[in-house]
Formats: C-alpha cells, sequence, structure tokens
C-alpha cells in the first residue's frame, strides 16, 4: 500500500548507524541520539488507554508493555488517593495519584527491562491503606534505542536473492509444465495464500530480471490457471473464490468445505500483477468476478463474514472479516484501471470499519484458527490495524483525529508485538533474532512478514507526518531482513529463531510470507535510490 516515494522528501544524507553505505544519497539524516530522546518520551505515555473514554481498557490480557501502560483498576470507596508501588526484587519504585487507573509514566522512564510486579493501593484521608486497587504482573520490556546493525547488503540485493529463493525451489520450478501444485510443498495446500504469493514473487522476478522473464511468466500463468480452474463455478454461492484449502495437510484437513473470505483478495491481486504483465484479459475478467461476489456477500451494514461453507455460501460462525484486503483491493481496481463499479462496496466497506471494526479497539485475529467470537482482547495481533492504518494513510486524506488513531494503532502494535531486544535465557543466549515482530498472542515468534508489516505502517505514517522517528523505526527492522538472511541461499527465515543444528526444510518457510519480505525490501530500495527499482510498487498488498 506504499506510493511511490518523491525524491525531493529524501534529498539528504544517510542516516547515522542505520543504513549501509549503498543508502548514502537519498535518506534524510536521523539523529539517533536525539530520536532515542523522543522515543523514551513518547514510551512514558499509555496507548489509547481506556480511562480516556472511547472505549474499554484493550491490555487485560497483556503480559508486556513498551508503553507505560494503564489498567483497568476501580475506584475503592474512601479512597482520596492511590498508592502505586512497582518492584523488581528489592528495586521498588512508587508514586502517587488521585485515580487507580491513570498510566505508569511517572516513574516509567526508570524501571529497566525486566519482569515487574505493580500493586496499587487505596489511601484515606490519614494516607493509610484502606484496600488493594489491584495488582498485576508484566514484562516491562525493551524500547527502541537506535542501536541496531547495518544492512548486510543493499535492499535490492536481498529482495532478489530472497526471491530467486523461491523461484528455484523444485516445488516452485514444477509450474514450469504442470498446472497443479507440487505437495513436495507442504504450504501449497493454502492457494490463495501460498499459490498467489508464487506468482506475486514471480512477477517481481519478471521485472528485475529479464534472462528470467519468460521462465517466472510460465510459473505465474500455470499457477494462474490452476487458481482459476479450482475457484468455485459461475452459478455458486462463492463464484470465482479459488479455494483457501486445497488437499488434505495441516489445517486444510480441519477446514474441509470451508474458505476464509479475505483470501480471494490476495488471488486476486495476483492476477492483476500477471494481467500487467501479459495484458491476457482473462486474469483482468476473473478479479472482476471475484469483486462481484464480494458484493453479493456485502451485508447492508458493509460487513462480510470471516469464513465461509462453501457449498451453501453461508457464514460459517458469526465473526465478521476486517475488510482492509476489500478496500486496498477496491482502490487498486479503481485507480489503476478506471473501474468505478466497486466504490459502493468500498465505502460500505470503509463505514464499517470505521464505526464498528475498531470502535472497541479489538483487533481481532484473521487467521483459520478463529472459529467463534472469543472475549475481547484475548487474541489480538497487528494484522487487523496496521494494514488498515497503512492504508488511510496512504490512499486517503485524514483529519488530525484519525491520524491520532491511526498512530495509537501502530504503537498498540509496537507494544505489544515489537521485540527490540530479549532476554538471554538460561544458557545466556538470545534466542530471537532481534529487532522483529512476533504474529499474534496465540502465536508468540518472530515472523519475517511481521517485521515487514510494521516496518510499511512505519513508513507510511513517515510519508504523511515526517516523523524521522517512525522511519528509523522502519528501517531497524528492514535492515534485520538483511542481516537474518542467509548469504549462500538467499533465504530470509519465516521465523527469527535460534535453532542449532536445524536442517533447513523448505516446508519450514512461507513463501507467502517471503513475497511480502522481499516486496518490502524492494520499497525500501527506491528509497535508497528511486532508479533502482524503476517500476510502480504503489499496490504491494
Amino acid at each position: 500500500m506504499i506510493m511511490k516515494i518523491s525524491m525531493k522528501i529524501f534529498a539528504a544524507g544517510l542516516a547515522l548507524g542505520m543504513m549501509c553505505q549503498t543508502a548514502a544519497a537519498q535518506l534524510p539524516k536521523l539523529n539517533i541520539k536525539q530520536l532515542r530522546k523522543q522515543a523514551e518520551k513518547e514510551y512514558l505515555k499509555p496507548v489509547s488507554p481506556g480511562y480516556e473514554g472511547k472505549h474499554p481498557f484493550w491490555n487485560v490480557y497483556s503480559t508486556k508493555f513498551i508503553y507505560a501502560p494503564a489498567f483497568d483498576f476501580k475506584e475503592v470507596e474512601g479512597a482520596v488517593e492511590y498508592l502505586y508501588t512497582l518492584s523488581q526484587g528489592d528495586k521498588v519504585w512508587t508514586f502517587k495519584d488521585k485515580k487507580p487507573y491513570h498510566g505508569l509514566g511517572p516513574v516509567w522512564g526508570e524501571i529497566p527491562v525486566g519482569k515487574t510486579s505493580l500493586k496499587v493501593e487505596a489511601l484515606d484521608k490519614k494516607g493509610e491503606v484502606i484496600a488493594v486497587a489491584g495488582e498485576r504482573n508484566f514484562l516491562r520490556d525493551f524500547g527502541f534505542t537506535g542501536d541496531y546493525p547495518a544492512a548486510a547488503r543493499s535492499y535490492k540485493e536481498s529482495a532478489i536473492k530472497g526471491l530467486l529463493y523461491i523461484h528455484y525451489n523444485p516445488a516452485i520450478q514444477n509450474w514450469k509444465n504442470q498446472t497443479v501444485p507440487d505437495m513436495g510443498y507442504l504450504h501449497n495446500t493454502y492457494p490463495c495464500k501460498s499459490v498467489s504469493g508464487t506468482i506475486r514473487a514471480e512477477m517481481l522476478i519478471a521485472k528485475l530480471i529479464p534472462s528470467l522473464r519468460e521462465e517466472a511468466l510460465a510459473i505465474s500463468r500455470n499457477a494462474a490457471e490452476f487458481l482459476m480452474s479450482s475457484s468455485q463455478p459461475a452459478d455458486a454461492p462463492l463464484a470465482y473464490f479459488p479455494p483457501t484449502y486445497y488437499g488434505n495437510i495441516f489445517a486444510s484437513a480441519k477446514n474441509v468445505g470451508k474458505t476464509m473470505s479475505m483470501e480471494a483478495t490476495k488471488a486476486a491481486n495476483a492476477l492483476l500483477d500477471l494481467y500487467d504483465e501479459t495484458g491476457d484479459k482473462k486474469y483482468f475478467e476473473h478479479v472482476l468476478n471475484i469483486l462481484r461476489t464480494y458484493q453479493k456477500l456485502q451485508a447492508k451494514d458493509g460487513s462480510i463474514p470471516i469464513k465461509f461453507i462453501v457449498e451453501t455460501g453461508e457464514p460459517d460462525n458469526d465473526v465478521c472479516a476486517r475488510l482492509h484486503p476489500i478496500l486496498g483491493l477496491t482502490r487498486r481496481i479503481h485507480d489503476q484501471y478506471g473501474v468505478t463499479e466497486f466504490e459502493g462496496m468500498r465505502q460500505a466497506a470503509q463505514k464499517w470499519m470505521e464505526t464498528v471494526a475498531f470502535k472497541d479497539f479489538d483487533m481481532v485475529p484473521q487467521f483459520e484458527d478463529i472459529r467463534a467470537k472469543v472475549p475481547m482482547y484475548t487474541g489480538l495481533t497487528h494484522w487487523t490495524c496496521v494494514p488498515y492504518a497503512t492504508y488511510r494513510m496512504t490512499f486517503c486524506d485524514v483529519d488530525e483525529e484519525e491520524l491520532k488513531t491511526l498512530k495509537d494503532f501502530l504503537d498498540f502494535s509496537e507494544d505489544q508485538f515489537a521485540n527490540w531486544d530479549c532476554i538471554p535465557d538460561e544458557k545466556g543466549l538470545k534466542v530471537w533474532l532481534t529487532p522483529g515482530v512476533i504474529e499474534q498472542y496465540k502465536y508468540k515468534v518472530l515472523v519475517d512478514d511481521s517485521a515487514a508489516n510494521m516496518a510499511s505502517g512505519w513508513l507510511a505514517y513517515y510519508q504523511k507526518t515526517g516523523d524521522k522517528l517512525a522511519l528509523a523505526k522502519a528501517l531497524a527492522m528492514v535492515n534485520q531482513m538483511t542481516n537474518v538472511q542467509s548469504p549462500e541461499s538467499g533465504l530470509i527465515p519465516t521465523v527469527w529463531k535460534y535453532r542449532p543444528a536445524r536442517k533447513d526444510n523448505p516446508s519450514d518457510h512461507w513463501f507467502s510470507c517471503l513475497y511480502i519480505t522481499c516486496n518490502t525490501l524492494l520499497r525500501f530500495a527506491q528509497l535508497e535510490d528511486p532508479k533502482s527499482v524503476d517500476f510502480d510498487l504503489t499496490f504491494w498488498f
């Protein structure tokens, strides 16, 4: 969702300590010491706290914080003030406040990283404790410091190496002569995700490496033929939707006859990429038909269920999808191709996102294991709010109030999912390859495309506001992509974790995630040098 970068924005020098020397000309100079102070100041304020009255306290299940948290502790009758006590072993920090639910900002900057206990006690007029208003244990986590490794190689080189890792995998080479997936690569059981990611990766190769263009097109045409031929027929309830699941592997076995509603947008964008390169209208027509099915599925309030029963077209559960994929796809079909047919659907989806989806700050995950509504805030993720914020900041005029909400989405995601560093384990080893970003509460693992997602959100905020701290955070994550990359194979692993004596298996890695990571690297390569990547990456989602 990132628009092409204006050269005027990036006319200054290189960020100190943040970029490799090949990036020198096009990026603004970043004063890391100053940005560290800015981050420390921002971390003293709670992220969209419940006491503001816009929504409930969202952090009831949270276990770690970068920003000073505020908790839903109730007032005690007869109390005139409250004593906040934070402790780490023998170390203690205290302050008083008129309310028990305000943020920990007064002492947050003094508290080091570590397991922390909080007790809030109600005091009477004499200053005596009359009750405990609340207690909480959590990790006071690492914040951004700017002290991160420079990129191991240029972003473009890193992206090309990652794309070639995908391209030369036997399961991908299989598509040159076959129109069915090689299930030796187990993630092909998710066609909309993995097969679409294959097409999109190959279309980048077609642009970047002329000698491989025809091979990339052959792979993509056959992969697209599989997606289209396995799509639902024209008279089916989910007409033209490619399958979310294929075969009988992993989650596909648990979801026979089901489809995730937003997965078809991945296939649609892949088919549009292929249409752009070939001019073959059958790909474009299939996308239009997918969008027409979305129109039929959209409720009057603008919502679309997260999961359907394929045979009947009925919702599988009562969870609604977050509609940023629809917003992005309809924006692309309008802006790039001039199609206005789906503007009403986009407007209805936008209204639902504004008035329903994020009203309670409930970032519902959009994964296949969501089978029914769960208590709010039990399964949060950055994958619902950061892409939406990125979309809005990139394509839309937003006022100051909305911009603050979008910044809250980014801060919430950093607070809960960014790992700027990690505490060594019992062996003295830092197991996680930080900095990085975990995927969700239910899968607390650093994942490559999660880092890409956050980097894209920070970049969009920087482009909208000029905030260099957001750019510095984005660069730290993108640089790390090059550092975890294997210089021999080009693989950027899906999971960023130390795994001793582990034999690499391609099915351990998601090529769909690697595509997103490589695309993100190419967009940042345009920051290094706009001439190095001279094609449009606006519609990357």
